[in-house]
């Protein structure tokens, strides 16, 4: 399985860096005032891959309003949703080197380069986003995030994607053997394309801003994501049933590039971060509330809902864990099942 794993992240990186030239990037640019301490103004350029509707699109919003309002306009934020500027990957890569200021991302996206950060989308982690937040806001976690530093990566606050669920062309799920041969879409998450090959179906990552067009062309019978994204991207539109898994806690990190981030005041600094945890909070309450209201609202649109037994689908996939502790290690691995047990 760890072979396995290797080279899933050995091909997504390969995908990633043949992709990402594919984009036409922007970067902050600056206007310096006469000290070369304090910087006159900027412009912040913020990319995801998903739309302004999705609760990512709104607190994103909310932080672009935050930061323009408290620095007089001075700092703007500079939105691209949509995948405009490219996908997760290529977003990533692209604050990597230098193309992009900041992203929100899942979290298992940039564990193709700093693998720990992967640890929160391990299978069955959490039962609810109370047990989930608690987590993500850990010493353990800002320990974790630090590695991304050698990436030119800086994690600010949070967001929330939801728990992961898995959607369907032609069948319902109803047990862990419905899952066998489902040719399904993931991101480059390590862990969730781990789990998917353990509960027997064929993962393979995909773009998520060209997920809808794969979907309806027959590339894939399969995907997973939370019922937020399903609902707010009319992934029910190519899709007819939705099992409730939850077989992973997709947090997302709110980044930005460490190359802007040191040339930014210790006060403007502060600005962000206050900015980015107002941010954080609306969209952990909105996921949270979505993940309560969508699901009737996907059943209105014709979806057919299913409920396996996620025990069965925890058991069948136990032995995740014990595949990545060789990874991540022991230490590590114990450390988090201190906090989450």
């Amino acid at each position: 399985m760890v072979k396995r794993i290797i080279v899933f992240a050995t091909c997504a990186l390969m995908l990633i860096s043949l992709g990402a030239c594919k984009k036409q990037q922007k970067v902050a640019s600056f206007e310096q005032s006469e000290s070369e301490e304090s910087i006159e103004s900027v412009t912040i350029t913020l990319g995801f891959s998903t739309n302004m509707e999705d609760p990512r699109g709104v607190a994103s919003q909310l932080f672009k309003e935050k930061v323009e309002q408290k620095s007089n306009g001075r700092i703007k934020i500079d939105i691209h949703a949509n995948g405009e500027l490219g996908s997760d990957s290529e977003l990533i890569e692209s604050i990597i080197n230098d193309k992009v200021d900041m992203t929100v991302s899942s979290a298992g996206n940039f564990a193709v380069y700093a693998t720990k950060l992967g640890i929160s989308a391990l299978p069955f982690l959490f039962s609810d986003f109370d047990s989930a937040w608690k987590f993500m806001d850990s010493d353990l976690i800002k320990d974790v995030n630090k590695t991304l530093e050698d990436f030119n990566i800086v994690v600010l606050p949070h967001y929330d994607n939801g728990f992961r669920c898995v959607t369907t062309t032609n069948k319902p799920i109803k047990s862990v053997k419905d899952m066998k041969g489902l040719n399904i879409r993931t991101p480059p998450n390590q862990i969730v394309m781990e789990t998917m090959s353990t509960l027997g179906a064929n993962p393979k990552p995909y773009a998520f801003n060209e997920l809808k067009a794969a979907l309806r062309n027959g590339l894939f019978d399969s995907q997973e994501n939370p019922i937020p994204v399903i609902y707010n991207s009319k992934l029910f539109e190519e899709q007819k049933y939705l099992a409730i898994t939850n077989h992973s806690y997709d947090a997302m990190p709110l980044v930005i590039r460490k190359s802007l981030w040191d040339h930014l005041s210790n006060s403007d600094k502060q600005l962000l971060l206050d900015a980015a945890i107002q941010a954080q909070d609306l969209d952990r309450q909105l996921v949270k509330n979505q993940t309560e209201t969508f699901v009737s609202r996907l059943h209105s649109e014709g979806m057919t809902i299913t409920n396996p037994n996620l025990k069965e689908f925890a058991a069948a996939t136990a032995g995740v864990m014990d595949t990545f502790s060789t990874i991540y290690g022991n230490d590590l691995i114990e450390k988090m099942k201190n906090l989450t047990k």
